[in-house]
Parts: C-alpha cells; sequence; structure tokens
C-alpha cells in the first residue's frame, strides 16, 4: 500500500489525504455543472462543498472521539491534536446536517438543491474509500482465503495475512448507488427523491459492508454504525413514502381543479 506518496522534510502528502481532495473536488464539479443546468447559481457548489469538507472533517473526527472515549480521557489534547484518527459516519451525519441548514437558507427550493447533492455524496464517499485502502487505515475486513484477499504489510495498520479489502467493496457498490440515482434524477420524481434514495442505499451499504469489517458487536449482534445504517434506512423510506403520496395527492386535486373550471 502507499500511505504516504510525496514526502519532502517533514511535509508528507498521504494518500488518504489526496483522494480526499479528489472526492471533493469531483463533486464540486459536476454539482456546479448540475446547477447550472437546473437554472441555479454554479458559485453555491463551491460553498457547499467547502461546508460539508470542514463540517465532514470536524464530525469525523468527533466520533472517532467518542469511539475511544477511554484513549481521549486518558490524553485530550493528544487525541484532538492527532493527525490520524478520523471515522466516516460521523463525518456524513454532521455533514448532512450542515448543508441542510445551508441549502435552506438559499434562494431555491430546498429540495430540488438536494436531489442535486444527494447523489453526490454516494460518489464522495466512494472516492474516498479508495484513499482508506491506499493508506491500509485498518478499515480492512477478517482473514480471508478468497482469491482476491490482500494483505497491508506496509498500511498505517498494517498486517500480513490476507484480509477482505473492504474498502474496494464500499467504493465499488457507493459509485454504482451514485449511478443508479444519477440515472434517475431527469425523471419525473418527486422533488426529494435522490434525497430518500441516498439515505436508503448510504444505509444498505454501510450495513452490509460492516459484516466484512473489524467492528465490535453493540446492539442486537450490529455494530454501532450498522445501528445507525438502520436508521438512515428506515429515515429514507419514511421520506419517500411521503413524499411519493404527496405527489400523487397534488396530482389527483389538481385535474378535479381543471375539470370543475372547464364546466364553468
Amino acid at each position: 500500500m502507499f500511505p504516504i506518496i510525496y514526502e519532502i522534510g517533514p511535509i508528507k502528502i498521504g494518500s488518504y489525504g489526496v483522494m480526499l481532495a479528489v472526492a471533493f473536488l469531483t463533486a464540486a464539479y459536476i454539482m456546479r455543472k448540475e446547477f447550472e443546468r437546473k437554472g441555479f447559481q454554479p458559485d453555491w457548489a463551491n460553498t457547499v462543498v467547502v461546508v460539508a469538507a470542514i463540517t465532514g472533517i470536524v464530525g469525523s473526527r468527533v466520533y472517532f472521539i467518542f469511539e475511544h472515549l477511554d484513549d481521549f480521557l486518558h490524553d485530550p489534547l493528544g487525541m484532538i491534536f492527532s493527525g490520524s484518527g478520523l471515522t466516516y459516519y460521523g463525518g456524513f451525519i454532521l455533514a448532512f446536517i450542515a448543508v441542510v441548514i445551508l441549502i435552506r437558507r438559499l434562494p431555491a427550493p430546498t429540495l430540488e438543491l438536494g436531489d442535486i447533492i444527494a447523489p453526490l455524496l454516494l460518489l464522495g464517499y466512494g472516492i474516498g474509500r479508495i484513499g482508506c485502502f491506499l493508506a491500509g487505515d485498518g478499515d480492512y475486513g477478517p482473514p480471508s482465503d478468497l482469491p482476491w484477499a490482500m494483505a497491508f504489510p506496509d498500511g498505517l495498520v498494517p498486517t500480513n495475512v490476507p484480509v477482505h479489502p473492504t474498502p474496494l467493496y464500499e467504493t465499488f457498490i457507493s459509485i454504482s448507488f451514485f449511478l443508479i440515482l444519477w440515472n434517475l434524477r431527469k425523471r419525473n420524481l418527486p422533488a426529494g427523491s435522490m434525497i430518500s434514495g441516498m439515505l436508503i442505499f448510504y444505509g444498505i451499504e454501510r450495513f452490509v459492508t460492516e459484516f466484512w469489517r473489524l467492528s465490535s458487536p453493540e446492539l442486537w449482534g450490529l455494530s454501532m454504525a450498522q445501528l445507525i445504517s438502520l436508521v438512515s434506512i428506515v429515515g429514507g423510506l419514511i421520506f419517500g413514502i411521503y413524499l411519493f403520496q404527496t405527489d400523487k395527492k397534488v396530482k389527483t386535486i389538481t385535474p378535479m381543479k381543471s375539470s370543475k373550471s372547464t364546466k364553468k
């Protein structure tokens, strides 16, 4: 693996950081194009990505500290200012909340903006996981004898035993789900459908891939990430049902009004 891509003196450029930058830049570029296509200000994309990047990194760090609370209590400053230790779910949750607050303040329909941004979260997540794979940061799974099992002897969290390359699983599933949503975005679906789909797909992706990670069970034999995934899936389903039922009522009422006005 390649945790450090380039090094000059004390300056180190890590593969994880590079792929994280690629994820944000890719999302920003596509978002600008979509905002422009939909008649929104393209520059809003830069603001959204900057807010998502900052809150995502902060949230990932806070979640990591929460997961390692004993270490934090033993050495708070060391944990806060350490150069390592990020947990994706924390970043996703905080960034999601921050972006929702941001787009609600923009002079455009919130759900329409959200439908542009939502699929790109899956794309960015998938690209970012390539960074985890290259860095060998311990997100791999249990030992395996499958043909594609890999060892990470030079990773940040090294192992000489072939294991499930879980970050690659996550990349494949996340980008596949992104492509599904991206191909559906131009269909006549209720506003907010992409948000609902993203919550469902992201929850499914993380719930499934957690079985190939070295996560400790918390409740009912499930890890904390899987429990949060279930909340994401159920929340996405409820939101989606609400959107389609509301849209159906609107489409039913509108023809009735037109019919009455014609008779007059």
